[in-house]
């Protein structure tokens, strides 16, 4: 079985520099290495690695301007990721809820003795 797109989104996501690059893309609008590179204590070719690892999640992607890339955030992805999380925690909740009220039962119930 190969790696699933909500797989590499996570994966690129469980990085906490490369989720302050997504954000700052997107306050952004678009960013270049370069640009990126100049607010941070790393090189442009670090940068340009995550972001590449970034467009390869599909969370980010580049678009080739002259002599330069910018990249833009892709949402998609990440709406994949908030509704994945959103099914899971709902579940849960589901669950709990029903230990819950299983416990409620079992307090209100008699006890013998």
């Amino acid at each position: 079985m190969g790696v699933r797109p909500l797989d590499l989104v996570f994966d690129a996501l469980g990085d906490p520099g490369r989720r302050a690059l997504v954000a700052t893309v997107a306050a952004r609008g678009s960013a270049t290495a370069t640009e990126l590179a100049a607010e941070l204590p790393v090189t442009r070719q670090a940068v340009a690695k995550q972001l590449g690892v970034l467009a390869d999640a599909g969370l980010v992607r580049p678009t080739r301007v002259g002599r330069e890339t910018r990249y833009a955030v892709t949402p998609q992805p990440l709406a994949e990721a908030a509704e994945w999380l959103a099914e899971v925690g709902g579940a849960w909740d589901e669950r709990l809820a029903a230990l819950g009220r299983s416990i409620a039962r079992a307090r209100a119930a008699p006890r013998s003795t």
